[in-house]
């Protein structure tokens, strides 16, 4: 079978290349790996991936070379020695970044000849393989195209968002921006639920169901924001600011920090001071686009 697998070579293997590596592996594909410490592949050369000495040596192994280390700079700085011999060969870059780090190594790439793919791994490193995990990638379709089915080792959700190599990285944070603010949420709840001896576990199923709440209300919101129709709200800017108050007092009551809402609260006065008091809670992206405040 792993004969007309394609091999791989993965470059980096922290905790998140180390679980790239072992799907591969465990896939039956010729997995080449290196990392800078070389320690890191002992645990995967046991499972049966190949140890490169020198990263142009697991460049020239593999059509395919995916990268996970830590930023785009990151990436260049240690692929440099090996550039030349990406010359024909697909480039994936796993790592943490910005659109412009993005659109920076699809130019180093694509000017050494290579063809560029650049993703994120929307879960753990746990999770990658399984069948529900998302990677999303973006770059040429083409190519995408060609090494889907061996990209899909990864994460049975895999997704391509389109042509221009910074997509992902444009998503990566387009979606990544709701997640410290909901964590701290649940960590407030905790604090005022551990403040009254209770357990902070006793919070969880009611937590999940209000998340999958949230996220019912989200193509609602996602649609007036399209549109630009905020008139007609299930949830209005008034209501969020009619609870500011509550916000404070619970602080004071059970002696919990709330200062980390003082940005949002600052948000929602603002929405009220624009006459958006009557318009729907998603009319706040107007205020977050600053160019359109400034006309």
């Amino acid at each position: 079978m792993g004969m007309d697998r394609l091999p791989v070579s993965i470059i980096g293997l922290g905790n998140m290349g180390s679980a790239l590596a072992e799907a591969f592996v465990k896939a039956g594909h010729k997995t080449t790996v290196w990392n800078r410490s070389a320690v890191k592949a002992t645990p995967l050369v046991a499972m049966g991936a190949v140890h490169a000495d020198t990263i142009e040596d697991a460049v020239s192994a593999s059509p395919l070379v995916i990268t996970c280390l830590t930023t785009y700079d990151a990436t260049i700085q240690t692929m440099e020695p090996a550039g030349v011999g990406l010359a024909g060969r697909t480039l994936v870059s796993l790592n943490s970044g910005t659109p412009s780090g993005a659109r920076k190594m699809a130019a180093w790439a694509i000017g050494h000849g290579a063809r560029f793919l650049d993703g994120a791994v929307k879960n753990v490193p746990s999770a990658v393989g399984k069948p529900d995990t998302l990677l999303y990638y973006s770059g040429d379709k083409a190519t995408f195209d060609e090494h889907v089915a061996t990209l899909t080792v990864l994460g049975g959700d895999t997704d391509y968002l389109g042509g221009e190599p910074d997509l992902a990285k444009l998503y990566e944070f387009a979606v990544g921006g709701t997640l410290l603010p909901a964590l701290i949420g649940f960590f407030q709840g905790a604090a005022l639920v551990t403040a009254r001896g209770l357990q902070a576990s006793s919070l969880v199923p009611y937590s999940i169901k209000w998340l999958e709440m949230i996220g019912s209300v989200l193509p609602i919101f996602a649609e007036e924001i399209d549109a630009g129709d905020y008139t007609k709200p299930a949830s209005s800017v008034g209501i969020f600011h009619e609870t500011i108050a509550y916000d404070l007092e619970i602080g004071e009551e059970t002696n919990i920090d709330v200062t980390w809402h003082a940005p949002m609260h600052d948000l929602l006065r603002r929405a009220v001071a624009t006459g958006h008091r009557d318009h729907s809670i998603s009319s706040l992206v107007e205020l977050l686009r600053k160019s359109e405040r400034l006309e």
